[in-house]
């Protein structure tokens, strides 16, 4: 279409996988990719599926190439790019002021572009009798318990994650 939409705003993330993937075989300013993205931009998701599609494409990667990243030391093959991944120290806390109050924290090691779920996995490996936690698949890794403390449906408690105090929209 003339304003940049590929189909609806849902397929958007998988014709933009499609088209960053196949650049190669097409003619330069065949799409323009600029308009586009500004589509996906300015487009508010709310379905983890539509979300999922989307951001390979916003970060420069698609699925079909992801396999494709730091897999070159086992294959054998010269990698295609270096993406210098630097070690950063997160301070990770869990507490409880709900019901037998506890706080416990730690400083772990984990690559830049580490995940909240990555943080809290390195975590656990380093001190798995504080830092445990179980998860369940609900449009990706949903967290449902942590040091052995279940969030409840009924008695409305779960557990909030933050950033420097403030309370993360996702994880």
């Amino acid at each position: 279409r003339h304003d940049g939409m590929i189909g609806n705003i849902y397929s958007m993330g998988l014709a933009l996988q499609a088209l960053e993937t196949s650049s190669e075989f097409y003619a330069p300013r065949k799409w323009d990719r600029a308009q586009a993205f500004s589509v996906v931009y300015n487009h508010d998701y709310h379905q983890p599926m539509a979300i999922a599609q989307v951001l390979p494409p916003l970060v420069g990667r698609s699925y079909l190439k992801a396999g494709r990243w730091g897999c070159a030391a086992t294959s054998g093959m010269a990698p295609r790019q270096q993406l210098p991944l630097s070690p950063i120290t997160v301070q990770f806390s869990i507490t409880n002021t709900l019901k037998n109050y506890f706080h416990y924290s730690t400083s772990v090691c984990v690559p830049d572009d580490s995940t909240l779920l990555h943080v809290m996995k390195v975590a656990r490996n380093e001190k798995p009798d504080i830092f445990c936690f179980k998860t369940k698949r609900s449009g990706g890794a949903f967290v449902t318990s942590i040091h052995g403390l279940a969030g409840n449906k009924t008695k409305k408690t779960y557990w909030q994650f933050f950033s420097c105090w403030s309370p993360l929209q996702e994880g």
